[in-house]
């Protein structure tokens, strides 16, 4: 399997790993324009599974270190599998109110307050877990990003001041979110096994990077016949979504779109499991997270989600990005 053996490449690949996290909602975007997100969601799915596939059987296929996909998958206790594929459940059910979040109050609020909050559990989580990174850093960084969290909320509901109701309920969906996906990863970082630096040699029964991301994706896509089905009968906002209109009112555009936005997002999950072999789990999490800042900058720029907001919220939108900064560069800094 392909084993990342230098620092500054992992960091490179969590800076990847941060753009394809905060960019791949723009699929959900385009494709919500003409159907609803539950029925986007079945393709995000399906692509983020489909590219777990494709890598395990490339990079985590071919070199010399470690264990090939399928020799790692057969060697695996059975309790390491269940961590990851638990891992890929508890995201799931995260991601699907982060979109129904998107969907309410735009990538500008649901990526900061959601994803931001999962930042700072994920790593706290990850960090416990492995041991690995610089605890009073990871704190700062952290510090930082819960800050321009709460700045993110401050702006929404200066913009959302004649709709209290929407506001509250885009905020708490986005919570919701957070909550759940701050510990996703950890099951997943658990179940992966040490590379010997000297040897390159895989730690016996636990999984490689690969496998891990393959067994995630499988959790990911079959919860979804639980998670998404709840969404399409009993919606958090809109009428109940007909499963035959998947069929119906889809085309091969909007498929492509959906699949598309999973494929973007599998890319940044496998680059940042990748990562952390080398980084550490806890700063491969926290760094990829800074997708945060990446969907803001989408929402406030490109999609104008602020547009007519009140004098004085691009202020607090401009400080929220620099402790977003702060907080991502301390991050960086805090592997030891």
């Amino acid at each position: 399997m392909f084993i990342i053996e230098s620092y500054s490449v992992a960091v490179a690949m969590c800076i990847i790993t941060m753009l394809c996290w905060g960019s791949w909602a723009n699929t959900q975007k385009l494709a919500s324009k003409e159907w609803r997100f539950q029925l986007f969601y079945w393709d995000y799915a399906i692509g983020v599974f489909l590219l777990a596939l494709i890598l395990a059987f490339t990079m985590g296929s071919t070199g010399s270190g470690g264990r090939g996909f399928i020799e790692d998958l057969k060697q695996a206790d059975t309790g390491w599998l269940g961590s990851a594929f638990l891992g890929g459940v508890i995201f799931n059910l995260s991601n699907i109110l982060l979109v129904a979040a998107i969907d309410i109050a735009g990538l500008a609020v649901a990526f900061p307050v959601g994803v931001g909050l999962a930042l700072v559990l994920g790593v706290i989580t990850t960090y416990l877990s492995t041991k690995v990174g610089n605890a009073p850093m990871l704190g700062i960084g952290v510090g930082a990003i819960m800050l321009a969290i709460i700045l993110d909320a401050i702006a929404y509901k200066r913009l959302t001041s004649g709709d209290q109701k929407t506001s509250a309920k885009g905020i708490v969906i986005s919570i919701a979110a957070g909550l759940l996906m701050g510990f996703f990863y950890k099951y997943v970082a658990q179940a992966m096994g040490q590379i010997n630096p000297e040897t390159q040699v895989l730690e016996a029964h636990k999984l490689s990077p690969y496998t891990a991301i393959v067994l995630f994706s499988t959790g990911l896509l079959l919860s979804n016949f639980v998670w998404n089905s709840i969404m399409m009968v009993a919606p958090l906002t809109g009428e109940p979504v007909p499963f035959g209109h998947y069929f119906t009112k889809g085309n091969f555009r909007l498929h492509l779109v959906g699949i598309l936005g999973g494929m973007i997002w599998s890319v940044g999950m496998s680059f940042s499991i990748i990562a952390s072999t080398k980084a550490g789990a806890a700063l491969s999490y926290g760094l990829g997270q800074g997708a945060t800042m990446v969907g803001a900058l989408w929402g406030v720029f490109i999609w104008k989600e602020f547009k007519g907001a009140p004098k004085g919220t691009n202020a607090l939108l401009a400080a929220m990005f620099l402790f977003y900064l702060i907080g991502l560069a301390v991050l960086i800094s805090s592997k030891t």
